[in-house]
């Protein structure tokens, strides 16, 4: 996961502190992500895959496809039968 962050970083042609101005956290605590000295909080991966045009999934390496999955339509209520 933490190889996929960096790579995907420096493929967009960003500076760490470039990813931690938009997560609003430090540079080092950036880095401590990319090098796996500190898990990820969920929101922080969201916002990540939302930023890269990927999934959760292809950050932590359970799929190997990089391309989001398609939006989801909102639960609608269930009616009681």
């Amino acid at each position: 996961m933490y190889r996929r962050i960096r790579d995907l970083r420096e493929d967009s042609d960003l500076l760490q502190k470039d990813l931690a101005n938009y997560l609003n956290c430090s540079q080092v605590c950036y880095s401590h992500y990319e090098m796996g000295k500190r898990d990820i909080p969920t929101e922080v991966l969201i916002r990540l895959a939302k930023f890269h045009h990927t999934s959760v999934d292809y950050l932590l390496g359970l799929t190997d496809c990089p391309e989001p999955y398609p939006k989801s339509e909102s639960r609608t209520e269930i009616e009681n039968p």
